[in-house]
């Protein structure tokens, strides 16, 4: 199914989010120097983009 490949992207960008704020000690990413910049972060914000509307643009399904 498209959705779970959406949701499976999600999944993985928000794991490797997280081991970059581990890896700096941060809680979040607002800390980091880098947070306007960071390719890791770029691709977490795509990741729920792309989960919220499902491959469409500009159209969320918040059910």
């Amino acid at each position: 199914m498209e959705e779970d490949i959406f949701v499976k992207n999600l999944q993985d960008q928000s794991k490797k989010l997280q081991e970059c704020q581990a890896s700096h000690s941060l809680h979040s990413c607002m800390p980091c120097a880098l947070f306007l910049e960071c390719e890791v972060r770029k691709a977490y914000v795509k990741a729920v983009y792309e989960s919220m509307n499902k491959g469409q643009e500009g159209n969320f399904d918040f059910n």
